[in-house]
């Protein structure tokens, strides 16, 4: 299996970026034209839960939608969760995602988000998924951003 890595420090402390990104209805409104709309499908974000990412016009390009199931949650760290629907299971398969988020330790008013992948891709023409990795970095980054919490 092969793994891809990838960090933005953030400017407001972990906790606060982890309850954003549990939030489905904050999730939808941090920035509409990378994601339109977070939802549980089944579950409540805990382990075996479905979630489903309507992704933006900024992606469409690549992925328009990703369903994800929550495999493992740290509350107030880490989530992992395996994609199970879209097209980036069209083009890998496992494609496993942790995102952490930790203090960062110089300054508690920031936070590191890491993004980590591992996935196996389908063909051996399909590259590794950079465009994902960096997608993900890029919305995160815009948390800074978006003062309605």
């Amino acid at each position: 299996m092969q793994m891809m890595k990838g960090e933005v420090v953030l400017n407001m402390p972990a906790q606060k970026a982890w309850e954003m990104y549990r939030n489905n209805e904050i999730m939808s409104k941090v920035n509409p034209t990378m994601l339109e709309r977070a939802e549980y499908l089944q579950g409540d974000g805990g382990p075996g839960s479905l979630r489903v990412f309507k992704l933006g016009p900024a992606v469409y390009g690549y992925v328009k939608q990703a369903t994800e199931r929550i495999e493992k949650v740290d509350l107030g760290r880490s989530i992992t969760y395996t994609v199970v629907d879209g097209e980036l299971k069209g083009m890998y398969d496992p494609y496993v995602v942790t995102l952490s988020f930790f203090p960062d330790g110089g300054s508690s008013g920031r936070c590191v988000a890491r993004w980590e992948a591992q996935f196996e891709p389908l063909s051996s023409s399909t590259p590794p998924p950079e465009r994902a990795k960096e997608a993900a970095l890029t919305f995160l980054k815009s948390f800074e951003n978006f003062t309605h919490v």
